[in-house]
């Protein structure tokens, strides 16, 4: 075997090599023999080989495989007729070899007749039924495995979304569908060279028989009664030894085309489907113990009617003991879940980092056993937050709460609420996209992620909304909606002193002088931990860990103040931080400031060793947002994202006015828009 494996590049070029040099070379007989009993040995482990496969993507090269025994079979066949027609007239019926010899005594004997007819049987039942219906089964299944790739393609990109699978399960799961699309292909073409290959079955047969009484009459001076004893039977042995090993390959090849997406092997199948339902065998048994009645012989009808309910008996008390096991189990289930787990007194002061409180209503959506995907969805939140701003979320804890209504639930970081909704299980959230074209009956309400109108319309209304232009969502999308955008804005809340740590190790390993130039002679955790809040604060994504790093080893030997060492890396992550606010065609639509405002404000700030200070009355504050929330509803209106552009001296000043009043405003300086970026000022915001 370590033989074969080290030089398994050779054996196909070999293979195929040989079979040229059987065709052009005459083999003694007893070489013929070992030919033959290999190619019928191959055939059974092919066959084999494809009852235990567990999908047919497990046996992947079987169209090549099948060309290749289909050509290994008529080069079989070219070698016993030059054996035949050259020998049969000095060395008789063992001039191919004792295995074509055995194959024509043991089936025709001395009757010519029953060894024609039994090998017009076997082609009949290769050529009409097995291959035939295989072909048809291969040409169907090309078609719609072709025709389902795109919606196979779709379902996988919308589970990836979801987070039910990870981005290593999509490939796998892509891979699979075009493998899919690729075998049914080929095996549709293969499937011609089974048909092929018993149609010059046939026609050799033929003229071994016709070229075998021509040889034995007029060279070999036989009579026409013994040169048709002798090279009949040649040739039925010749093509029965053929034609076993290609009905069996048919026979592979047809189980294999049929058999189902489910992942387990033929044999198995077969018991736990056959002989899984004790109804069917029950009447199947007192069906034949009628037939005891009718002049059918007595004895094997009784005992297989016997057996059948016998086996039916069986698998009842089977199924009777397994419900009794599992409704134990659940009841241990139950009376364990009802006693509460005894806690120690340090339990208390575990406070969980994030959490879901749910009402007693909302349990179906956690519960994968009732069809909830709540835990998936969550899993597709962490996802999606450490794919877009790089933080790495806490464990999230889903956990029943009492005090709660039923449909009622609560998301809390570190035990304090940041988020309250009620959500319907059993119905659909239809929002208002603001260009709906019909009213949908339903129970009022907002989205609770955006506040957007929103109507809980049931189910079966589903396309009505969509034609009125409304956008469903299921109860769980709704929960983990909500969800993902009360973690983006607290991202900076979610970033512990551990996690941070865990993000730059993570950076170490693939750019260790960035971490170990500046920590820890330069910046300690605890510093790298206050610039990275400040960016969360306002929505910068911190992926590029290795940006933000090189930023802050060259200015914090200058300045340890987090608040201008955030503004160096903004400056940095400029082209970051445009992208996420411009359009498809680069504009970045913006209102501008006066500058006699931005002196205003400017001479409103102080910044010294303790930070930025911010100097102003609480009736400048209140005044100059109202003049900012005026000016944005400009963009608000036009579908932009309230965005403010100024200049770098009063960027993170203005921010701090504007977080409490005004905290989806966007804060962003000059020297954070990318020379590429195409400004779109939508007016000037001014103390006029």
């Amino acid at each position: 075997m370590q033989f074969l494996m080290r030089y398994r590049d050779l054996v196909l070029p070999l293979g195929i090599i040989g079979c040229l040099v059987v065709i052009l070379v005459p083999l003694p007989p007893a070489l013929m023999d070992l030919l033959l009993a290999g190619n019928i040995t191959i055939g059974v482990i092919v066959l084999l080989t494809t009852v235990y496969v567990s999908t047919p993507l497990e046996f992947s090269i079987f169209p090549s495989l099948l060309l290749a025994t289909t050509l290994a079979r008529l080069v079989l066949n070219v070698a016993t007729t030059r054996l035949i027609l050259t020998g049969a007239d000095g060395r008789g019926m063992g001039a191919a070899g004792g295995v074509i010899q055995s194959f024509g005594e043991f089936v025709a004997g001395d009757r010519i007749e029953v060894g024609l007819i039994i090998f017009v049987i076997i082609v009949l039942i290769q050529f009409i039924v097995i291959t035939k219906g295989a072909t048809r089964i291969s040409e169907v299944a090309a078609r719609f495995a072709l025709d389902g790739m795109p919606g196979k393609q779709m379902a996988i990109d919308a589970d990836l979304n979801a987070g039910l699978i990870d981005e290593k399960q999509a490939q796998e799961r892509r891979e699979e569908v075009a493998g899919q699309a690729d075998f049914y292909g080929a095996m549709d073409g293969a499937s011609k060279f089974v048909r092929g290959d018993a149609v010059a079955g046939i026609v050799i047969t033929i003229i071994n028989v016709i070229g075998g009484l021509y040889i034995g009459v007029m060279q070999a001076g036989m009579t026409i009664t013994e040169a048709g004893a002798l090279f009949t039977k040649l040739t039925i042995g010749d093509g029965l030894v053929s034609q076993v090993p290609a009905l069996l390959i048919s026979l592979a090849a047809g189980l294999l085309v049929t058999r189902s997406a489910k992942k387990a092997s033929l044999p198995t199948q077969f018991m736990q489907q056959l002989f899984g339902n004790p109804k069917a065998l029950f009447v199947a048994g007192g069906f034949l113990m009628l037939m005891i009645v009718t002049n059918l012989p007595a004895v094997p009808m009784a005992t297989l009617g016997l057996g059948c309910i016998g086996l039916a008996v069986v698998m009842n008390r089977q199924t009777a003991l397994r419900g009794v096991e599992e409704a134990d189990q659940v009841e241990a289930q139950r009376v364990a879940a009802a006693v509460p787990p005894e806690k120690r007194v340090e339990d208390f002061l575990t406070i969980d980092p994030m959490e879901i409180s749910i009402g007693l209503g909302l349990l179906s959506l956690a519960d994968p056993a009732r069809g909830g995907d709540l835990m998936q969805r969550i899993t597709g939140v962490r996802n999606a937050i450490a794919a877009d701003i790089g933080v790495i979320l806490p464990k999230v804890r889903v956990r029943d709460e009492m005090t709660l209504d039923q449909f009622d639930y609560e998301i809390r970081i570190q035990g304090n609420p940041i988020g309250h909704a009620t959500i319907l299980p059993d119905r659909l959230l239809a929002i208002d996209s603001g260009q709906t074209t019909g009213v949908i009956d339903g129970e009022p309400t907002r989205d609770p992620t955006f506040g957007e109108p929103a109507v809980w319309i049931d189910p079966m209304r589903r396309e009505q909304a969509a034609i009125y232009g409304y956008t469903t969502v299921e109860p769980g999308a709704v929960l983990a909606t909500h969800l993902q955008e009360l973690a983006r804005r607290h991202a900076d809340e979610l970033l512990s002193r551990d996690a941070t740590k865990h993000l730059i190790d993570e950076l170490k390993e693939a750019s260790p002088t960035v971490v170990d130039e500046l920590i820890p002679s330069v910046m300690k955790i605890s510093d790298v931990q206050q610039v990275l809040h400040l960016l969360l604060r306002e929505d910068v994504p911190i992926r590029q860990l290795g940006i933000i790093m090189e930023t802050l080893g060259d200015f914090a030997p200058r300045t340890k103040d987090p608040t201008w060492l955030c503004e160096y890396v903004r400056h940095r992550l400029a082209r970051t931080i445009s992208s996420r606010y411009r359009d498809d065609q680069n504009r970045l639509h913006v209102m501008a400031f006066d500058p006699a405002m931005e002196d205003r404000i400017a001479a409103g700030l102080e910044h010294n060793d303790r930070g930025l200070f911010v100097r102003m009355s609480p009736a400048a504050i209140d005044s100059t947002c109202e003049k900012i929330q005026e000016g944005v509803k400009k963009l608000i209106a036009a579908g932009h994202t309230p965005l403010v552009l100024v200049s770098p001296r009063i960027r993170p000043g203005l921010r701090q006015i504007t977080a409490t009043a005004l905290p989806r405003l966007k804060v962003l300086s000059y020297n954070e828009v990318t020379q590429d970026t195409k400004i779109e000022s939508h007016g000037v915001i001014s103390d006029q």
